[in-house]
């Protein structure tokens, strides 16, 4: 028995020596993300001041020109506007979700998450075949007498942003809906019982128990707004370029790297400052909803 105990203790801190530490646990995910992520960041910073000649000089370009200045207006306008419309149209839908029964809710689910799975660019064909001036929706609005002729809602921002705002409700309604389920009825009933109207229970309940989950929808919704492609550039039209479409045209049409690199790394700043606004505002776990 002595031989077994002493050998048992003998063989103890052998395996708590094996035992792999917290570095060697997440060194995997680190190199991941250091090859996939962290070099390829360094080499477009690299670029877009190492090309045509080293200096500052694509941003001073980039930042000076009226040209580019307008799409960048363009970009944080219609990001802006996409976000605020699925802000106004997914809380309702969200708050509809949790208080219905499971059975429709989860046929509602699936017509989201249909949405999401379907092809990108078969969503935005069909807003072109939709949006255009012989379009089903410009003649229901002649046929309703809401206008006396078509509208032009393709190849400007208007499409652009009515495309994108369809394409990005699923990605604010599903946070907003995980909050807002978490929510004890009981609240509501509470703030119902000592006299509070039912703007009162929205404005003052409803409302700041969801502001996590809504500024998590809502910086997801604005950061990939920014950073879109296939819809702005089928809907919105050469007159109308984003952010996305001048680098795409910066590396493919001008195989101008340096100012792609400078274009592409002014959008990284954007996005990682409006999430540290964020992280600041309602800290990492608010943020997630929890």
């Amino acid at each position: 028995m002595s031989t077994y105990i002493d050998v048992a203790d003998e063989a103890a801190p052998a395996r708590k020596a094996a035992k792999p530490t917290g570095f060697t646990q997440v060194a995997p995910a680190l190199a991941f993300v250091t090859i996939f992520f962290i070099f390829p960041v360094i080499a477009l910073l690299l670029r877009s001041v190492l090309e045509p000649t080293f200096g500052f000089g694509n941003y001073a370009e980039l930042l000076g020109s009226e040209t580019y200045l307008k799409i960048f207006a363009n970009t944080f306008i219609v990001s802006g506007l996409v976000t605020v419309i699925s802000l106004l149209i997914g809380f309702p839908v969200a708050w509809t979700l949790a208080i219905m029964p499971s059975r429709w809710a989860s046929l509602i689910f699936a017509i989201l998450l249909l949405s999401m799975w379907t092809n990108l660019l078969a969503r935005t064909y069909t807003w072109m075949v939709l949006l255009q001036r012989t379009g089903l929706i410009n003649k229901m609005l002649v046929g309703m007498g809401l206008v006396d002729k078509p509208l032009a809602l393709v190849n400007n921002l208007t499409g652009v942003t009515i495309g994108m705002a369809y394409i990005m409700l699923p990605f604010i309604i599903l946070p907003l809906y995980g909050v807002i389920r978490k929510i004890d009825p009981a609240v509501l009933q509470a703030a119902a019982l000592c006299g509070a109207n039912r703007l009162q229970c929205l404005t003052r309940v409803l409302l700041p128990l969801a502001a996590p989950g809504m500024m998590a929808g809502a910086l997801m919704v604005f950061v990939m707004s920014l950073g879109y492609y296939v819809t702005p550039s089928l809907l919105g039209g050469t007159a109308n370029m984003m952010l996305a479409e001048l680098i795409a045209q910066f590396v493919q049409s001008l195989v101008n790297w340096g100012m792609g690199g400078a274009a592409a790394f002014v959008l990284l700043v954007v996005t990682l400052s409006l999430y540290a606004v964020q992280l600041r505002l309602f800290g990492v776990q608010n943020t997630g909803g929890r």
